[in-house]
């Protein structure tokens, strides 16, 4: 018996978005008029993210800073995870050695995001066993400096919980290295066409068109398969 799928969690940036980043607004209608539950999962700062859900239309239920924050409804209080010092501290660390940017850094709650204009290889290197705990991740937007105890897998697991749900319950799509912890978790894995190399490597269905557009053709083929 073919397995229905009951929500779907998606990347923004890559994913929803034109090249651009600019919404896709075809994208945003074909989640809109979905009849299953859509989270939006991000990197991006909750306040981002709440606007974006908004927009699409599918407001409230959100995975933001990489599984640091996650709300299930608009005006509730979020689930901040308590990471945000080890962080800091690799910050200070590393910025001996590089000349950082901070980006947004008043409303980030669990992680540190740069701009991408430093060696992010050489980062990692110095970085090495001072904090086992910390990774340097780069999702081709920004430079995230995030706890390993946290994902949007980690992320998903909890707002699956929430929502009364199994992960495996979850059809997931991205796009980049912080969505793959988020497919490997999720029940059926979406890799949108610009994804990279590894996300299609362990995705169940990876979309010839991408951006916003991969998004479009992943769902109808969603629907059209009889999934969700």
């Amino acid at each position: 018996m073919l397995m229905k799928f009951k929500a779907i969690v998606i990347d923004i940036d890559g994913t929803i978005t034109h090249r651009d980043r600019k919404l896709s607004l075809t994208a945003a209608a074909k989640l809109r008029a979905l009849d299953i539950p859509v989270v939006i999962a991000t990197g991006n700062v909750l306040c981002y993210a709440k606007a974006t859900a908004k927009l699409v239309g599918v407001c409230c239920n959100i995975i933001a800073e990489n599984g640091g924050v996650i709300i299930d409804g608009f005006d509730n209080d979020p689930i901040v995870s308590d990471v945000i010092h080890e962080c800091e501290e690799a910050y200070e660390f590393l910025s001996s050695e590089f000349n950082m940017e901070k980006l947004d850094s008043v409303h980030r709650r669990t992680e540190i995001v740069l701009r991408s204009n430093f060696d992010v290889e050489k980062a990692r290197e110095v970085l090495g066993t001072h904090f086992p705990n910390v990774e340097i991740i780069d999702t081709h937007f920004a430079i995230h400096i995030k706890s390993k105890k946290i994902n949007k897998g980690t992320g998903l697991f909890k707002m699956a919980e929430m929502m009364g749900l199994e992960t495996t319950d979850f059809v997931a799509i991205g796009d980049s290295i912080n969505d793959l912890e988020m497919l490997q978790e999720a029940g059926f894995a979406v890799a949108v066409g610009n994804a990279d190399d590894f996300l299609k490597d362990i995705a169940d269905y990876v979309s010839e068109a991408s951006y916003g557009d991969g998004t479009v053709e992943a769902i109808d083929y969603l629907i059209s398969s009889g999934l969700i």
